[in-house]
């Protein structure tokens, strides 16, 4: 019986200043306490990332989102429930969610959206899509509300998505995080004006479809992520994903829209400053 080969440790790509990462999760990557933050923002600095927005997918990672946004100036944060935990949006939760989204470090409210994934594979551990529904509007709302980016998850729901997108009202800016749709769908999202976020999942090998909307998004219409502690990049799928190596991701995104990975940090680091009102 043969062995697996060892999974390789992940390593930053060469430094590459001017980076950022426009979505990520700290404290689920490890940083739980404004020593962690700082060290992994260390590592980050490092391999050339001057930003990063960490996010929380419910209210007690809100918290620490925005705890470590409050507690570190390169680090901003989004704040939201994200789809699969929607039941848990109560009256309470809304009133914390609203008063997160008045504080200057919070730039985004996300991660909100669509998923159908779990519905299909784990119905009785998700939101069925109706409160999903409800949850993303009222996200929606807060967003033009209190003038923030919209920050999107969507997995296997693309129809219910544009849907609910087209008939609601319009934030300031849309942003498809770790998009991974059909490229019809990425026309379509292009041509509302929303914003396509690639992580990881960009640099696999079978997915020549995302690297062809990456090439496609216009200048000021795209974004990078790691999505950490998830999505990490090649060579190093399947291992813990950190902001410090969003560099693999930009160099592959770098060559299908055939620029110089230097041209792609100046231009990422203009539109996260745009879309998160930052810098």
């Amino acid at each position: 019986m043969s062995k697996k080969k060892p999974r390789p440790t992940p390593v930053p790509a060469r430094t590459i200043p001017g980076l950022i990462d426009a979505h990520t999760h700290l404290a689920s990557a490890g940083a739980t306490t404004a020593e962690d933050v700082a060290a992994m923002m260390e590592r980050a600095d490092a391999a050339g990332v001057r930003w990063v927005c960490t996010v929380g997918d419910g209210l007690a990672e809100a918290r620490q989102a925005l705890d470590a946004a409050r507690g570190h100036e390169r680090v901003f944060a989004a704040c939201a429930i994200h789809p699969t935990r929607a039941a848990e949006l109560t009256e309470a939760a809304r009133a914390e969610l609203t008063d997160m989204a008045a504080d200057p470090r919070c730039v985004a409210i996300g991660e909100t959206g669509i998923d159908t994934y779990w519905l299909t594979h784990a119905p009785d551990s998700t939101a069925p899509l109706d409160v999903q529904e409800e949850a993303l509007r009222w996200h929606i709302d807060l967003a033009c509300s209190s003038g923030k980016a919209l920050m999107i998850h969507n997995r296997e729901g693309d129809e219910e998505l544009l849907r609910i997108l087209d008939d609601a009202p319009r934030p300031r800016e849309v942003i498809l995080h770790c998009f991974s749709s059909p490229l019809n769908v990425a026309r379509e999202a292009l041509d509302r004006g929303y914003v396509l976020s690639f992580a990881g999942n960009v640099t696999f090998k079978r997915n020549d479809e995302l690297r062809a909307a990456a090439a496609l998004a216009p200048v000021g219409q795209w974004l990078i992520e790691t999505d950490a502690p998830y999505m990490t990049p090649e060579p190093f799928r399947g291992a813990r994903n950190e902001p410090s190596l969003i560099g693999h991701t930009a160099e592959v995104v770098a060559q299908a829209r055939g620029m110089a990975v230097e041209e792609l940090a100046t231009e990422v680091t203009a539109t996260f400053a745009r879309v998160y009102q930052v810098g």
